[in-house]
């Protein structure tokens, strides 16, 4: 018993220890930090009273002037938050090579859909990117083009319906919708129909795959701050019902399209084409059909969430400050007139000053608020404190910076003229991150921002929008729970046609 006894003591004593030295690294290495909280680090205030990008921004705002990086507890992983401009473009850029990865679990053996563009690492990442991005050029933008444009039309049909019943609209649903049947189409081919239906399929399972996880909070933290462990143990995060139902989605469309010869030069032809050619014996220049399903759900997913979050906001702020609205009310209907009133694909690239209000939105909202990389090599600053050993967390933080008065004045005003050419050139590189920056930016930023820019252009040229006394949230309410920075709730405006 007694030796059962020491031995026990023996492994609380070891626990301890482990504990102890993980949460004392910063303290240790003499680098700015928060303390940090058993199990959870600095992570305590995450889905309770801030959104995690909130949570990184405070960091920022403590420790900024400190040094090129702050110390962080994400929940047991030591990680870096940085604080300086010329640290952030090592990363993204100048140095890339150490910080080529986003240490994102990934599982391709026991979760296909984890396993895309966006999580992936290495030289199977690099491969996969230059596969895809013939998809997304210029060239590509303007061959989908007509189908967002006829999208758009029905989600003005979509509008003019809520109407008879109501002025008072949530638009964030209206424009998730509208995303979903873009991108229902350009990905798969298929009328998804979610205008003309609320619980449309493609729109519950979006929805599911972005909010719902596999297994609950606790499990989650260990999968994100041990996912080479988490793969080991073949752990997953996707739900079993929304990858059967991207598999059978992809399956479908790929067999109908190869039997029945149909060519859209669209995003689904890119990876039946990738398909083929793998099945003909070029694995290097290939996929599989697992790869594709993922790579198809990750197109959906990330143009769906992120581009309606974005008209949300902008119709809210636009909703705010009726002079912008009316200034872009009047650009929109000057440009038309320069193409005989048809929204080609060359007058939508003519809405400057649409692309400035997106532009301003995303600085004020940048959706995906934050960027994280993963450190492969070590990593020593100009000043030799500030080394990052091999598998730290990096996070950027995207919203911080876009918050910064050193970057943008006033900073809680909505100024679209922030985005004005002159403006830009005299701001600093890397001072604003939407899409990310360097060769792991967001590869669908083309196309995202094409239909949110369609959607904005349709939807200002006939109504005007505007706060509801009541329903509308005075300021906006973030959801905490949310990785993604979305309004709790969702968006409520008054709505009308324009006289």
């Amino acid at each position: 018993m007694s030796t059962i006894i020491v031995l026990f003591a023996g492994v609380l004593t070891l626990i301890a220890w482990w504990f102890r030295q993980r949460f004392s690294y910063w303290q240790r290495r003499g680098i700015s930090h928060d303390t940090p909280r058993l199990l959870i680090g600095n992570m305590h205030e995450w889905k309770k009273t801030k959104q995690i990008s909130y949570i990184m921004k405070a960091t920022y705002d403590k420790f900024k002037g400190s040094g090129p990086f702050a110390g962080f507890y994400f929940f047991m992983a030591p990680a870096v938050v940085a604080l300086e401009l010329d640290f952030i473009k090592e990363v993204l850029i100048k140095q890339f090579d150490k910080f080529h990865d986003r240490g994102v679990f990934h599982n391709e053996r026991d979760d296909p859909l984890s396993a895309s563009l966006i999580t992936i690492e290495g030289q199977k990442w690099r491969q996969l990117r230059q596969k895809l991005t013939p998809t997304f050029t210029s060239g590509k933008m303007k061959f989908m083009y007509p189908t967002v444009e006829k999208v758009a039309k029905e989600l003005l049909q979509a509008f003019d319906q809520q109407l008879e019943n109501s002025s008072l609209l949530e638009v964030h649903d209206l424009a998730a919708r509208y995303t979903a049947d873009v991108i229902g189409s350009c990905a798969f081919g298929l009328e998804c129909n979610s205008l003309s239906n609320p619980q449309a399929e493609f729109v519950i399972m979006g929805g599911k795959a972005i909010k719902e996880r596999h297994h609950g909070n606790f499990i989650n933290s260990m999968i994100f701050s041990f996912p080479n462990l988490a793969k080991a143990l073949r752990m997953r995060i996707n739900l079993y019902s929304v990858e059967d139902f991207y598999t059978n989605i992809v399956r479908e469309t790929v067999d109908y399209r190869i039997k029945n010869g149909v060519k859209r030069n669209d995003f689904m032809d890119s990876l039946i084409d990738l398909i083929r050619k793998h099945e003909e014996g070029s694995k290097t220049e290939g996929l599989t059909f697992n790869e594709v399903v993922a790579q198809a759900a990750i197109f959906f997913l990330a143009g769906f969430e992120t581009s309606s979050t974005t008209m949300g906001f902008a119709l809210y702020e636009l909703a705010l400050n009726q002079d912008i609205q009316d200034k872009l009310r009047k650009e929109i209907s000057s440009v038309l007139a320069k193409y005989n009133n048809e929204f080609t694909y060359e007058c939508m690239m003519d809405q400057r000053y649409l692309s400035q209000v997106v532009d301003e939105t995303l600085r004020k909202y940048p959706v995906a608020a934050h960027l994280f990389r993963r450190t492969n090599q070590r990593y020593v600053n100009n000043d030799s404190k500030y080394y990052i050993e091999p598998g730290t967390l990096v996070f950027i933080p995207t919203l911080a910076l876009h918050y910064d008065p050193e970057y943008y004045e006033e900073p809680e005003k909505f100024k679209p003229e922030r985005f004005s050419d002159d403006a830009i050139q005299q701001r600093p590189s890397c001072a604003y991150l939407p899409f990310g920056e360097g060769p792991r930016n967001c590869i669908g930023m083309r196309f995202g921002k094409m239909q949110t820019v369609i959607g904005l252009a349709k939807l200002i040229s006939i109504y005007k929008f505007e706060v509801h006394p009541e329903k509308t949230q005075l300021p906006l309410e973030l959801d905490t729970t949310n990785f993604l920075l979305s309004a709790k709730g969702g968006i409520h405006l008054n709505v009308s046609k324009v006289v």
